[in-house]
């Protein structure tokens, strides 16, 4: 009996590697060809290995650059009670859950059963009186083992293309996360500003009001025509429509923090955002060179990298599919006629042999099911190459935008100086009685205006920082310097 056992076992394994050479995807590969980095002045990345399963979550929290205790609380709040992290981290648990499952299938199989019944059997059937025709309780015990052997790569295919896209997943979560702490830096350095363009509304508002009150003055003395009031008093009225509408910007941007940072609008929990002050932010100085190498860490590019390899892997896994499936399977138990005799002598019963599966004649289901994987590969390559070359010009958008913000920074300063000096002369005449001081608040107006164009573009230097840091992944150096403004 062992004798015939292994003959068919022989004969099993001979089939096995008959068929598994007629298996045909000949014509059939991925046609999209990888974007090498450095046609766009990257350095290639290294290979994805799992180690950087855990490099993908390693915290970095760049928002602490800026220096602001009030920042930061907001940035981790928002990474608490964000919505869209926790779809991501759903999407993330689900793909480690992929990764258990189809680990399990490389695994020995074993389940258990116990079947209990009343039967009649036929008086005329397979088994002769007493048993035919008359009723009996039949037990049956077992135990059923089963082993796939994985000699074509199936399950590892299928772990690997697993790994790859819970990588991504990953991946996805940190990009999620670097781009609520974007969205919620940005939103606080925008307050900042509208803060800073209020308070000095205000200032040039009273200005305003007094150049209005001495011109009238100066009119009913008769030191000027009429002209003069005419011409100032209409200023502080538009003043005042721009101080409501800073308000307006200040309240819309406060929601939509709140709305970042899970913060009820209603109610008593709601209240508005603790600001700091803009020229208390630390600013960045522009690098004299991108270091574009660094966009090979982005989450998003990473991601994108990881799909790649989970579709090829899952290219393998649908070859894999023309090959036989050779399981050994092994049974094991007890059974007999009346449950009173299940634990008798002479009741075991078992079997253990080999099973082969092939499909031979699937009206090229299989083809097009490897086709199809392999146009999954193209269309992951494809958007990776659209996204190295997207991160690039962004990154390179950001580093000349904040390269020619801090050009516009250096000669405002100087325009700023040039309009304080004049303000300390006008200030000078009037002391000494030779300008009146309609002279001087004109003059500490242009200061005025040049203390508000310093506002914006300190915002929108900070603003480009952050959208820098965003465009390189999060990961670049800083050495940061306190705002001016």
């Amino acid at each position: 009996m062992h004798g015939s056992f292994l003959r068919t076992a022989t004969l099993a394994l001979a089939v096995t590697a008959f068929l598994s050479a007629c298996a045909d995807f000949s014509g059939i590969a991925p046609e999209a060809q990888l974007r090498s980095a450095t046609a766009v002045g990257l350095k290639d990345p290294p290979p994805l290995t799992a180690a950087d399963l855990d490099a993908i979550n390693a915290p970095n929290p760049w928002w602490e650059q800026f220096g602001d205790p009030r920042l930061d609380a907001l940035v981790e709040q928002a990474l608490q009670n964000s919505p869209s992290l926790r779809v991501a981290q759903v999407r993330t648990e689900r793909a480690r859950a992929a990764i258990a499952r189809v680990d399990a299938d490389r695994q020995v199989q074993v389940n258990g059963s116990a079947e209990a019944s009343r039967q009649r059997f036929s008086g005329r059937g397979f088994y002769p009186p007493p048993i035919g025709g008359s009723e009996y309780e039949i037990g049956t015990v077992q135990a059923t083992a089963s082993y796939e052997f994985d000699w074509f790569g199936k399950n590892r295919a299928a772990l690997n293309a697993a790994v790859g896209q819970t990588a991504a997943a990953k991946a996805d979560a940190q990009a999620a996360r670097l781009l609520l702490a974007a969205q919620v830096t940005r939103h606080y350095i925008a307050l900042l500003r509208l803060q800073a363009q209020r308070e000095l509304l205000e200032q040039t508002l009273v200005q305003r009001q007094r150049i209005g009150e001495i011109s009238t003055l100066r009119f009913q003395a008769g030191l000027e025509s009429e002209l003069e009031p005419l011409l100032n008093n209409p200023s502080v009225p538009e003043i005042r429509r721009q101080i409501a509408e800073v308000q307006e910007q200040a309240a819309l941007l406060d929601n939509a923090m709140a709305a970042l940072i899970g913060r009820p609008l209603f109610g008593p929990g709601a209240q508005a955002t603790q600001l700091g002050r803009l020229q208390d932010l630390r600013s960045t100085p522009v690098p004299e060179n991108l270091m574009l190498d660094l966009l090979g860490r982005r989450p998003d590019i990473t991601a994108a990298r990881w799909r790649i390899e989970a579709s090829l892997h899952e290219v393998n896994l649908a070859k894999a599919q023309f090959y036989p499936n050779v399981n050994l399977v092994a049974v094991f138990g007890l059974s007999s006629v009346g449950l009173g005799n299940i634990a008798a002598s002479n009741t075991d019963q078992w079997n253990v042999g080999p099973a082969v599966r092939l499909p031979l004649f699937d009206g090229g289901r299989l083809r097009a099911q490897l086709r199809g994987k392999a146009i999954d590969v193209d269309a992951a390559i494809e958007a990776y190459n659209l996204l190295v070359v997207d991160a690039a010009r962004e990154a390179a958008d950001q580093w000349a935008s904040a390269a020619a913000i801090q050009q516009q920074q250096v000669a405002q300063q100087s325009y700023q100086a040039n309009a304080r000096a004049l303000y300390g002369i006008a200030q000078q005449r009037f002391a000494s009685g030779l300008t009146h001081q309609t002279t001087v608040l004109q003059a500490e107006g242009k200061v005025l205006e040049q203390q508000r164009i310093a506002i914006d573009l300190a915002a929108r230097a900070l603003d480009t920082q952050v959208l820098l840091v965003r465009a390189v992944g999060g990961t670049y150096p800083i050495q940061a310097t306190p705002a001016t403004n």
